[in-house]
Parts: structure tokens; C-alpha cells; sequence
């Protein structure tokens, strides 16, 4: 196989898939992954993909800081769907965490009024939509203000989690990288998100399919600390495979 047609193999498997692996190409090609890398750093060069450790993708790999009123216009009626799909997973008068993000918003608004539910959540944004909720008794982490996500971190938020245990975590992220797994746009969300999974029993993650192969600067978990992922019909059916073959439930919707 010469160097074009290799090249346009990694290309049509990043346009059916978005993501792809440097050793499933070298067994697929035949060829070293030494081959292989040197095939994605000529195509990075020509700004057809973006490369990471032992991948590449068909877009820019890092999660940028956008303010919460931007995110909520990108992919809402997917995040409305995987925000319905999540209630299902609700029973009456457990005691749940909430994370911050605007799938979680989803999720949190489409929370039926007439369940009791005991919610922690750090997300304000979150605990407003939660106001409206006659049965929801809900609690408020304190601690710092991110303003461009309207929620708090730091110790305070943390040292408050010490003190609780819930069911189920409804968490939303940045990114997921098969590879990195979990991450967050801030380092100080990141830390408190990892402080949630250890007090709930099961962690749900909440999130679009733009979120796979993304990564953002701080760093949540593995994608072994996910029990379920709701996300929508744009996922690659070779992520939602693997996912599973790690042990984690997908739904999607």
C-alpha cells in the first residue's frame, strides 16, 4: 500500500468514526506504528487531524473554558434527550449528587415535581432549576465561584461531600478519552468531581457525543470509575464497544 493510500484510509476512518487509534491502524494497515505515527504527523501538518498519545482525531483534542451561556446553545436537544434519559434512573426519596454542566441542567430540569428526592449539588444553576421542585429537599455545596460555570469548588465544597452519602452521581465532563478518560476544563472541578464519585455508589455520566476524544485540563478518573454513560446516536459504535467491553453501561439516545 503506498503513502497516499494509507493516508486516505486514516482519513476515511476518522470521517466514519472521529477518533482513531494508532495500533488499530498499524494492525489494519500492516505496517509498524512507527509507520503510523509518521503517516498523523504529516496529516496534523496539513491540518486534516489533531494528534494525541496513541491517537488522533478529526478535531482539535482540548476542551476550552466556555462561559455556561454559550454551552447551553451547542447540542441542546441531544443534551435535552440524554437529560430525560437520566431521570428514568431515578427512585423516590434517594439521595443523590448532582455535578455541574449544561447536560446536568438538563437532567436537573427534567426532574418530574412530584418526586421526593434529597439532591447535592455544587452547580447553582442547578439549584435554581431544583427551586421549582416541591419534593426535592435540596442541599447547596459552598466554597469558591467559578462564574463561567456558575458553580463552587475548592475545600469547603469538598470537605462538605465528607460528611454525606448518596446513591448515584449525575456527572457531566469536558471530555472522555478512551485513553485519559474523564476530564474537566478546571483543575478544582476536577478534584471535587473526584470527591463525588467516592461518596456516591454508582457514577451516571451525562454528555453529548462531541465529548469523546476531548480532553480538558484537569483530570476527574478513569473511564473504569464510570458505571453508565447517557449520550446521544453520534457515537462512534467502536467507542460504545469498547466502553462496553471495559465495563461500562452506554445508553443511547
Amino acid at each position: 500500500m503506498t503513502i497516499a493510500e494509507r493516508h486516505a484510509y486514516i482519513l476515511n476512518q476518522l470521517n466514519e468514526k472521529g477518533y482513531v487509534r494508532v495500533a488499530d491502524l498499524a494492525d489494519a494497515l500492516s505496517v509498524s506504528l512507527v509507520t503510523i505515527r509518521k503517516d498523523l504527523k504529516i496529516l496534523e501538518s496539513r491540518q486534516l487531524l489533531f494528534r494525541s498519545h496513541g491517537s488522533a482525531s478529526i478535531r482539535k483534542s482540548y476542551a476550552n473554558e466556555r462561559p455556561v451561556e454559550e454551552k447551553e446553545t451547542i447540542h441542546a436537544l441531544e443534551k435535552q434527550r440524554i437529560g430525560q434519559k437520566a431521570v428514568e434512573l431515578l427512585q423516590a426519596n434517594e439521595a443523590i449528587i448532582i455535578g455541574s454542566g449544561t447536560t446536568a441542567l438538563a437532567f436537573a430540569r427534567g426532574i418530574p415535581n412530584e418526586l421526593p428526592l434529597i439532591v447535592l449539588t455544587g452547580a447553582m444553576n442547578v439549584s435554581l432549576a431544583l427551586m421549582e421542585k416541591e419534593k426535592v429537599e435540596l442541599m447547596q455545596l459552598g466554597g469558591i465561584v467559578r462564574k463561567s460555570a456558575t458553580s463552587v469548588v475548592g475545600p469547603f465544597a469538598e470537605e462538605m461531600l465528607q460528611h454525606f452519602a448518596c446513591t448515584q452521581l449525575f456527572l457531566g465532563v469536558d471530555g472522555i478519552s478512551l485513553d485519559y478518560g474523564l476530564t474537566t476544563s478546571s483543575l478544582l472541578e476536577a478534584h471535587l468531581n473526584q470527591r463525588m464519585i467516592q461518596a456516591v455508589e454508582k457514577t451516571i455520566v451525562l454528555c453529548d457525543s462531541s465529548k469523546f476524544s476531548l480532553r480538558g485540563f484537569g483530570k476527574i478518573g478513569e473511564v473504569e470509575d464510570i458505571d453508565v454513560i447517557i449520550t446521544d446516536t453520534g457515537v462512534a459504535t467502536s467507542t460504545v464497544t469498547e466502553l462496553e467491553d471495559r465495563g461500562v453501561e452506554v445508553w443511547v439516545v
